[in-house]
């Protein structure tokens, strides 16, 4: 329990003052981002990174404007804002032009909707045929247990995990083509997961709606949900191990105690301690960014991230390739028919 603690409370609220800064991102001339939960929170400050077109950055939360979207931008990238929302993604992309003179460019996607997951998939590799960075950032946390998605699973599951998976499983081609054309010769894919992975386990009786799950309280859902999302740390290892001899560089990351949008279910005196002991929201970018920009980022295939860009240790069965090849199977399992 001694670690379980340390990583709930030191490594997400006092970590050690960072030593990377936006400042530190390299020029991402030529390169694609895709911002998965741009219009909010840290999809959006990752979004505004100004960020070189040729790298595809897919990020998965909702948390308010800050420095990541912005940094993208600001290092030359081109953007596109994927989100559920047209209206809120639009606006986005105009706040952003606004703050960085950059255009970003909107994709529709509903991760909670299988169906609209194939298509926004379907549509951006139509676009872009190279994606060298994917960020994918958890969208979902301790809804009502009786929120599922369009398809029935949980709706934390199936959005931080099925969702995310599929997205990644389409836009696939484009990633190990980009690989192929880098000058580093890797395409790269940032899972966001959190300390919540911690809390549980997996259960795959929970996975779908049923009695048995409804029985599970919410916040046991979201640990099981963040164990291994495509931003899940399982999925993540599992990633590293089937394309790592491909390029592509798969790592997973806590981004730290974050105030965002996530905690829009939380009781009245949770948001309390949010704004007391949370990081503001343009901290939320700083690991996932280092992973999916920088040289050493690179280097980092399989690894587990905590605040602030430095090296972590997840839950140990995180990292057994027995777990990651079950839960795989199950997810293909889940979006071959689609």
């Amino acid at each position: 329990m001694g670690h379980f603690w340390s990583a709930i409370i030191c490594e997400s609220f006092f970590p050690p003052a960072t030593q990377f800064h936006a400042s530190d991102i390299p020029d991402m001339s030529g390169k694609v981002v895709l911002v998965t939960g741009a219009n909010a929170g840290i999809g959006k400050e990752t979004a505004r990174v100004r960020v070189p077109i040729n790298a595809l950055f897919v990020l998965r939360t909702n948390i308010n404007v800050s420095i990541g979207s912005q940094v993208l931008l600001t290092k030359n990238a081109k953007v596109y804002i994927a989100c559920r929302d047209k209206a809120k993604g639009e606006a986005a992309i105009r706040e952003l032009k606004d703050s960085t003179g950059k255009e970003a460019f909107f994709l529709q996607l509903n991760l909670a909707n299988l169906k609209s997951v194939k298509a926004a998939g379907e549509e951006f590799v139509s676009k872009e045929p190279l994606l060298h960075v994917l960020f994918n950032n958890a969208g979902v946390m301790t809804p009502p247990v009786e929120m599922i998605t369009d398809d029935g699973y949980d709706l934390q599951f199936g959005t931080n995990v099925v969702g995310h998976f599929y997205f990644t499983k389409l836009v696939m081609p484009g990633l190990l083509a980009a690989a192929t054309t880098s000058s580093d010769g890797t395409a790269r894919v940032v899972n966001t997961s959190s300390n919540g992975h911690w809390m549980s386990g997996l259960d795959y009786n929970t996975f779908r709606d049923s009695s048995i799950r409804r029985k599970k309280n919410a916040w046991s859902l979201y640990g099981q949900s963040k164990t291994h999302e495509k931003g899940n740390i399982i999925f993540s290892a599992e990633l590293a191990r089937r394309y790592g001899g491909q390029g592509i560089v798969s790592t997973a990351l806590n981004p730290g105690g974050i105030k965002t949008e996530l905690s829009r279910h939380s009781s009245s005196f949770s948001q309390v301690l949010v704004n007391m002991f949370f990081h503001d929201v343009s901290y939320g970018a700083l690991t996932q960014l280092y992973a999916g920009t920088t040289a050493e980022g690179a280097k980092l295939n399989g690894k587990y991230l905590i605040p602030w860009a430095r090296m972590g240790n997840p839950r140990a069965d995180t990292q057994d390739p027995q777990q990651g090849m079950e839960l795989w199977n199950w997810l293909e399992e889940q979006v071959k028919d689609v």
